[in-house]
This record gives C-alpha cells, structure tokens and sequence, in this order.
C-alpha cells in the first residue's frame, strides 16, 4: 500500500494536471470562437463562388467554352494534401485524418501518390515510416490568410497545369460543432462544379420567366471564366484550412474538458484512499497503544 506521502504527491500532481488542462480548455475555446467567426464567414462566399460557376459553365456549354483548371483527363498521378495540426492534445483530431489517407493510399494503390502536408502532426506521422513527402508547408497556420493558402494553391495548380498530377485531393476534418468533425476528402483539381438544377418545363418557365434568362458578361463568358476558376480554387483550399482550424480548437477544447474531468474523478478517488489510509494508520496507532498499556499491566 502506497504512504501517505506518496498519495498527497500524486494529488498534487494530478492538481497539477488539471489546472493545466483547464487553461489549455479555455484557451481553445476562445481560439474556437474566432475561428468558427472566420469559417461561418467564408462558407457562403465560397458556395456562392461555386454556385455561379457552375451556372456560367452550363450556360456557356454550347459556346464550347473551357478552363484547363476544370478540364479532366485519365487519373494517373494524385497530389494527396493532408491537413492536420502543429500541436497535438486534441483527441483524435489528428488520428482520423491519418487514417482516413492511409485508407485513400490503401483503395488508390493502383495509383503513383505523393504526399504534402499542412501541420506537423502528419508530417511526422508518414516521415517516421519512410513514406516520401513531396512538401511540408510548415508554419502555414501561423500565419493563415486567404494570400498564404491561395499561393499553396496556386502551387498545386501549377504541378496540375504542367502535367505532374492529373487531380489533387485534400484529406481534413470539416467543422460541425465543438464537439463533432467530419473527415472529409475533396478534389481541389480538377475543380468540380456542382450540378445545376435541370431547367424548368415551358409550363413552369410561364410561371417563373426569369429562371431562363441569362446574364450579359463584361468583358466576355470566357474571360470571366478565366477569373472565377482560379479564385474558386483558392477558396475552396483556404475554406479547408479554415474548416481544419476551427476543428481542432474545437476538438482541443472538448479534450481538454475531458482531461479535466477526468482529473477531479482522480482527485476524488485519490482523496478517498487517503482518507482510507489515514484512517487504518491512526486505527493501526491506537491498537499499538492499547496494546502497549495491556503489556504494562
């Protein structure tokens, strides 16, 4: 049985713990709040960026109009980005994002992979078994803006328009709530425009007139084109990094809420042995005195 001593330093200790995991707790939660500011801020700038290509790119179908960001060809080569964080202490923010790309290595092995990360976490991961990193962007988070994540953008559409890859993926954690993340796996390239709606039938079109008009474009369809592709892109990887952010402060913090719940019970358990204990020596103390005046008599 452990000494009086021992259990008062593991109290301490577990203490310790707790105010550190409490900090870290609050901490993350006020990051959370900035970043889930930031995400809520750019989900509907970017499916707003999307909705209106894809209406431009079927409007413009019979024009034969075209961007090489959006063209698709025979997939040999895939870019897999993996986005996970600097620090760990997050649950298992950084673990499912692991194990959802050796899944997509795994179901794409008929396939030549390179790897780039954002985050140290999964660089470390896929160093420390000898998988080839094509580039780490390290230090991306500390200073993530829309600049910062458009260059890396602009890097993998480079290695796409010059042929190295045929589609780029992105693996990350999709923010819902502080306590719930989504793995997700997007193609960043070729961008993939989501499906516009099928027109409406000449009965309808009496009804809504507008819904078949198109727009006049200055300068022209294409040029527009031209502009939009390359900035849907951007956007659609610094809405990843974002998503990412915000999940692990999100994941962090609950954590952190956990480590520290689980410290109290610690504590408690602690706290009773001791008392426990406490109690069998001072009983054990006594009949040592009793026994003593016994002998004496």
């Amino acid at each position: 049985m452990a000494s009086l001593r021992d259990i008062r330093k593991r109290i301490r200790s577990v203490k310790n713990t707790r105010q550190i995991t409490k900090a870290m707790k609050m901490v993350s939660a006020a990051k959370l709040r900035k970043a889930q500011d930031a995400i809520l801020a750019a989900r509907p700038y970017a499916q707003t960026l999307e909705q209106i290509i894809s209406e431009l790119a079927a409007r413009s179908a019979d024009q034969e109009l075209a961007h090489p960001l959006l063209a698709t060809r025979p997939v040999r080569r895939v870019e897999l980005v993996l986005l996970t964080s600097d620090r760990g202490l997050a649950g298992g923010f950084n673990s499912n994002v692991i194990r959802r790309a050796n899944r997509f290595l795994y179901e794409n092995n008929n396939l030549e992979i390179r790897i780039s990360t954002v985050g140290r976490k999964g660089n470390d991961f896929f160093r420390n078994r000898g998988q080839a990193i094509r580039k780490d962007f390290a230090g991306l988070y500390a200073t993530l803006n829309y600049r910062s994540a458009a260059n890396v953008a602009e890097e993998l559409a480079a290695s796409f328009l010059n042929d190295e890859v045929d589609a780029v993926y992105v693996v990350y954690n999709e923010f819902v709530s502080a306590i719930s993340q989504n793995v997700v796996v997007s193609q960043l390239l070729p961008l993939q425009p989501a499906a516009v709606k099928a027109a409406p039938s000449e009965e309808a079109s009496v009804t809504t007139p507008t819904a078949l008009v198109d727009f006049k474009y200055e300068p022209s369809r294409q040029a527009v084109l031209d502009r939009l592709v390359p900035q849907a892109v951007n956007i659609k990887l610094y809405r990843a990094l974002l998503e990412s952010v915000a999940s692990e402060q999100g994941a962090r913090m609950s954590a952190m809420e956990n480590a520290t719940n689980n410290a109290t019970d610690m504590i408690s358990s602690y706290t009773l042995i001791y008392n426990r204990t406490r109690q069998a020596v001072i009983t054990k103390e006594l009949m040592e005195i009793v026994s003593g005046a016994e002998a004496l008599k």
